[in-house]
């Protein structure tokens, strides 16, 4: 199938990418065939934020978008931001010294998910053609090496490898231009990035694991619009850093959800159960006593900022959103700067075509005008956010983060550099030891299993493993006595397991439970596991996450 633009994901940086397009063909008067893809089995079901959505870039993208019902609904009314300094104490920080870039006026707390489906019905209505349960699984090259296109996963394959009754081809999607729009750690994002070198000149990308339920709280419990923010224990007992969050929103529903820094050292360390054992302390506990889970999911997300941002370019080709690493973590939000991305990577391509363009250049005019956008003006200013954090600790980087941001509005000239990739960071086992967590009790703290459940994931059983092992030797024979194979704690989802049968040890992947977080892709230390697309179709369903 041939067109003229193919977008890889329909997230928000994929979705503000094909109705840009269609507005400026409307606009201009020229045609332009876009196609986006999405692995999921609907559009929003693999999309999973805290989220609180700044609205700068859709009311550029879709100034009236609250007459035409988008899905924005609960405005934030306050913000609190909590140090907990151990399991039962915090320190709530006064507004005056909370960083300006963590304020959420004029902000909303939504559904990520439920806003996707909706853009994608405002993407349909122009013109784009999505296909749902298609998984992109494979780059296609023009003979110059210029990106021809991708082409999706065969249907109906058995574990095998060989075809079954139900099989069904992939197709080839060519196109002038792709534009890779898969999120954190996308598989052919990767790809590119390796193939034509696009990290050479940057800092190592750093991520987090975002583990998230969604709950039901008892009426006089809820306040309308209240975004909680906090930092410090159970992490820090570890050593280990990153952040909470909890939003009222969509009457008497609340997401919580902790994100764990994956450049953390002890191998021991379970983020599932950090996040399980957070809710016992009395900041979260007194929001979700009494309630009801009703979803669960997991996510990795980009933190590096823009010390770790790619070249967004190569031969026929783009990087938008989480691909390019275009999230503000100094806001814990990005979706607006990874839908500016794909709106100013539309403008280019559209550009291009419609002056004669047959494809298959670079376009490095994107990054230019990237440039001189507000969204790189955001990041620029919080490029040390993270990095000060990392490199100081919460306390001293905190506080370095409160004088460049509310001071000198992120012009302080200093840059933080933080090189050691996040898999580089894990220490042996022999340094640290066992974490002992406490057993869920079914009302407040859960299990994996259960949790697993809550996100609907679903693959066919008889498919090949989507999490390849380069080496299947190694989890026993290196991560196992030198890691005591974490794999079996950083993964949210159960799938990794050391099991022992008649006094043999076996490493078994229970690639059926995976919710495509990535975080196994990015922190097994031996760098063994590559997360590649299952059937389309596959995975969570999430709602209203």
């Amino acid at each position: 199938m041939e067109f003229d633009v193919v977008i890889v994901g329909a997230g928000p940086a994929g979705l503000a990418t094909s109705i840009r397009l269609m507005q400026l063909a409307q606009e201009s008067g020229h045609e332009i065939s876009v196609v986006v893809l999405e692995k999921g089995a609907e559009v929003g079901a693999h999309t999973l934020s805290g989220a609180v959505l700044e609205p700068t870039a859709l009311n550029e993208l879709i100034p009236d978008w609250k007459d035409k019902g988008a899905p924005l609904n609960t405005a934030v009314s306050r913000d609190e931001v909590h140090m907990l300094t151990n399991a039962t104490s915090t320190l709530k920080m006064p507004n005056l010294v909370i960083p300006k870039p963590m304020h959420n006026d004029g902000n909303y707390i939504v559904s990520l998910g439920n806003v996707v489906r909706w853009l994608g019905e405002q993407a349909m209505e122009m013109g784009v053609e999505i296909f749902p349960g298609f998984a992109a699984a494979e780059i296609l090259y023009n003979e110059d090496g210029s990106i021809k296109g991708v082409a999706t996963g065969d249907m109906g394959v058995g574990s095998d490898g060989q075809p079954k009754a139900s099989h069904e081809p992939g197709m080839e999607l060519h196109a002038k231009y792709t534009i890779f729009a898969e999120g954190c750690r996308g598989h052919l994002g990767k790809e590119l990035i390796a193939k034509f070198g696009l990290d050479k000149d940057v800092d190592a990308q750093h991520y987090g694991i975002g583990i998230k339920e969604v709950w039901e709280i008892p009426a006089d419990q809820y306040e309308d619009g209240l975004v909680v923010h906090g930092t410090g224990w159970p992490l820090s007992e570890n050593a280990a850093t990153g952040g909470f969050f909890l939003y009222h929103f969509d009457g008497n529903k609340v997401s919580y959800g902790l994100i764990t820094d994956l450049n953390y050292k002890n191998p021991y360390l379970s983020p599932f159960d950090e996040m399980q054992r957070l809710k016992t302390h009395p900041v979260i506990k007194k929001h979700l006593d009494g309630g009801k889970r009703l979803s669960y999911g997991a996510r990795a997300v980009v933190k590096g900022g823009l010390n770790s941002l790619p070249t967004m370019t190569m031969p026929g080709g783009l990087l938008v959103g989480c691909d390019a690493g275009t999230l503000n973590f100094a806001k814990i939000k990005g979706s607006h700067t990874a839908m500016k991305s794909g709106m100013v990577a539309a403008e280019t391509v559209f550009e291009a075509v419609k002056n004669g363009d047959e494809g298959g250049n670079n376009l490095a005019q994107y990054t230019e005008n990237f440039k001189q956008t507000w969204a790189y003006a955001e990041l620029h200013a919080s490029r040390n956010f993270g990095a000060a954090i990392h490199s100081l600790g919460p306390w001293l980087g905190g506080a370095y983060n409160f004088v460049d941001q509310n001071i000198f509005g992120g012009k302080l000239p200093f840059n933080f550099r933080d090189k050691t990739p996040d898999y580089a960071q894990l220490e042996e086992a022999s340094k640290h030891q066992p974490i002992n967590y406490p057993k869920p009790d079914g009302t407040l703290t859960f299990d994996k299993l259960s949790s697993v459940f809550m996100s609907n994931t679903n693959h066919e059983e008889d498919q090949p493993c989507h999490l390849q092992l380069k080496d299947a030797s190694i989890p026993l024979s290196v991560n196992l006595p030198k890691f005591a194979e974490p794999a079996q704690r950083y993964c949210p989802a159960g799938v990794y397991e050391v099991v022992e049968e008649n006094g043999e040890k076996r490493f078994q992947i229970n690639a059926q439970n995976c919710v495509h977080c990535k975080t196994c892709d990015i922190k097994d230390p031996s760098q063994n596991i590559n997360w590649v697309v299952p059937e389309g179709g596959g995975g969570p369903a999430y709602v209203d996450m």
